[in-house]
């Protein structure tokens, strides 16, 4: 190991924006040498560079630019990209987080060029193979070196899957910790004037392929929140994935429903935080929801948060159950998370994590006990 090692983090989505900038932040007040590469995958100036603007995050050392595409496309950009930045700065780790292409691509250039890694957000499991980042994730956590677990369900996934205790950390959610910070910042008013909407309103964030691809999911969908915006006016801020489709099956601003670009970090917690419910098929939007005490659906059969169930404000239902599902949240009200919140989901994961970093650059063998976590014990 360098006297001065070298930690990069490889960006990829807005996600992992949102739970790189309390780990960038903590690892900077430790002294360590990092910098950011952004991989373009979100390629959208709303869906990257206005987060890291509201966010906080330092100018990124290379930035990939490499756009939409299939699958295999984008990962293979991704791969070839990502390789020329590794072999010129030479890192002594590379921090991932999520379960985006850019997020698969990292680990795999990285293992191949035996650069160590770290996962930030291990260990979250749908079971559902058909979903391209439950593979993403699979493959991501059996490479990593060391494997930074949100929740405690986690661990038991992990240990399932023959993972050492020894490299998995229990630190919380990162994801929180920005929330956290933002909370101060997020006033719903001025959007809700700009956009000319009510005081009850909904949001939907649609976007995963599972629901926009399938020209016959897409119109079951559309046709769903349709039916939501007969009872309160939706907003739907939209990324380029899946638009077009989603307006061919009909999802067009009319009565009821108002489509707006992407929006940066701030102003979309602030449209979440004053609505009265939120769709989505998004993971974060869940984990969001849940701390905001906003009621949430999430279209889709599975989830690999749970805990947003077991402890939040979120539900699961498919497009035939959503309008009747919409209709008793909003009937029921304002929604509070059930009991305690999710375990160490209390805006410090970022200094949790900084300290295994840092510790592992050392050489420590420092237990996670000792860094003022919950041991990662697996059940």
């Amino acid at each position: 190991m360098r006297d001065n090692p070298l930690v990069l983090h490889v960006l990829g989505a807005r996600p992992n924006f949102v739970k790189a900038a309390p780990v960038v932040r903590a690892l900077e007040e430790l002294g360590v040498r990092q910098g950011i590469v952004h991989t373009g995958q979100h390629y959208d100036a709303l869906m990257s560079d206005v987060f890291f603007a509201d966010l906080g995050l330092p100018e990124p050392i290379a930035n990939l630019g490499v756009g939409s595409g299939s699958h295999a496309r984008q990962t293979a950009a991704l791969l070839t990209g990502l390789e020329d930045v590794v072999l010129e700065h030479r890192p002594d780790l590379v921090v991932v987080y999520g379960d985006v292409n850019s997020t698969l691509a990292a680990i795999l250039v990285c293992a191949k060029l035996h650069v160590p890694t770290a996962h930030v957000e291990a260990g979250l499991r749908s079971f559902d193979r058909e979903m391209p980042e439950e593979v993403n994730r699979v493959v991501t956590d059996s490479l990593a070196d060391i494997l930074l677990v949100t929740s405690p369900d986690g661990l038991s996934h992990l240990a399932n899957e023959g993972v050492a205790a020894s490299r998995a950390h229990l630190v919380g959610n990162p994801m929180i910790d920005s929330l956290f910070s933002a909370l101060p910042k997020l006033d719903p008013a001025p959007l809700k004037a700009r956009l000319g909407l009510p005081e009850r309103y909904a949001v939907a964030t649609l976007h995963r392929p599972a629901n926009v691809d399938d020209p016959e999911s897409a119109r079951e969908l559309v046709e769903a929140v349709l039916a939501v915006g007969e009872q309160v006016p939706v907003v739907v801020p939209l990324h380029p994935r899946g638009r077009q489709r989603l307006a061919e099956a009909g999802l067009v601003t009319g009565d009821g429903l108002t489509i707006i670009d992407p929006l940066g970090y701030v102003d979309f917690l602030s449209l979440v935080r004053g609505a009265a419910l939120v769709v989505t098929d998004s993971g974060g939007v869940q984990e969001e929801t849940t701390m905001l005490g906003v009621p949430c659906l999430t279209v889709r059969p599975n989830t690999e948060r749970p805990v947003t169930i077991t402890h939040g404000t979120n539900r699961l239902v498919t497009p035939a159950t959503l309008p009747a599902a919409a209709s008793k949240a909003l009937a029921d009200g304002a929604a509070t998370p059930s009991g305690e919140l999710p375990p160490l989901w209390d805006g410090k994961a970022g200094p949790r994590i900084a300290r295994v970093i840092e510790a592992w650059l050392r050489g420590d063998n420092l237990s996670p006990a000792a860094q003022g976590t919950p041991p990662a014990t697996h059940s």
